[in-house]
């Protein structure tokens, strides 16, 4: 994957003051500012080229790995509101399991889930809410488990310096699916914000399962210089 050139900000629904951010964009001054890892925030992350590693790290917490930029996500199921503590990269992540999607959605259904995942999806009428046991539901429209993040540090849309601010808010749905002998994660983000953003930016990626861990490699946060120079097209 390439760093779009500076000023490519094509179908991301900026503001006036948003795609200043973006011109002004100066990957050195913020490697130099400890910066260096805007374009890995919660924004952002997602839809770069990462390998994912995903676990339980206690019946209410879901912990998610990326190895590009080695970043740490932690989903709270059953916990409503933000962190007291300082915005970080990947901000406070409330989460909620909405159950099985509508039947003949094939990208939307979770297809042979595992038995941990079926049972915190699909509890019983008066189960515990949130985490592995999950909480009944009616069923949605999109989504089987829905994350909200808030709490961030100002990122980066895409590596070349499109901007969201701390007031972002990013909603995430998840779905596994089968297809072809493989399995699937789609993730479906949407990033809504009011100082950068005229509507919300939505975009949606899909993570391929692999066998084994033996090709993670875990990367610090860098940026490659762009490709080339963007030049606006005329009329």
């Amino acid at each position: 994957m390439i760093t779009p050139p500076k000023g490519d900000y094509a179908s991301v629904p900026l503001n006036p003051a948003g795609r200043q951010v973006a011109e002004g964009w100066d990957p050195a001054a913020d490697a130099a500012a400890g910066e260096a890892c805007r374009a890995f925030g919660a924004g952002g992350i997602m839809r770069l080229p990462t390998r994912l590693k995903i676990a339980w790290t206690d019946d209410s917490t879901l912990r998610m790995e990326t190895d590009a930029g080695t970043q740490v996500r932690t989903f709270h199921f059953g916990r409503a509101g933000t962190a007291d503590g300082a915005p970080s990269w990947q901000g406070y992540s409330v989460a909620e399991w909405l159950g099985l999607p509508p039947q003949g959605n094939p990208f939307g259904a979770l297809v042979a889930p595992s038995q941990e995942a079926s049972a915190a999806r699909g509890a019983a009428a008066g189960g515990a809410p949130g985490g592995r046991a999950g909480p009944s539901a009616p069923p949605p429209t999109r989504g089987s488990l829905k994350v909200v993040t808030t709490n961030l540090r100002p990122g980066y849309l895409r590596k070349n310096g499109v901007p969201y601010s701390d007031r972002a808010v990013v909603t995430e749905y998840y779905d596994r699916f089968s297809m072809f002998g493989n399995d699937y994660l789609q993730v479906e983000t949407v990033v809504t914000d009011p100082t950068y953003l005229t509507t919300p930016f939505v975009v949606s990626n899909q993570f391929k399962r692999e066998p084994d861990d033996s090709k993670w490699n875990p990367t610090p946060c860098s940026t490659d210089a762009p490709l080339g120079t963007f030049h606006p097209p005329t009329f």
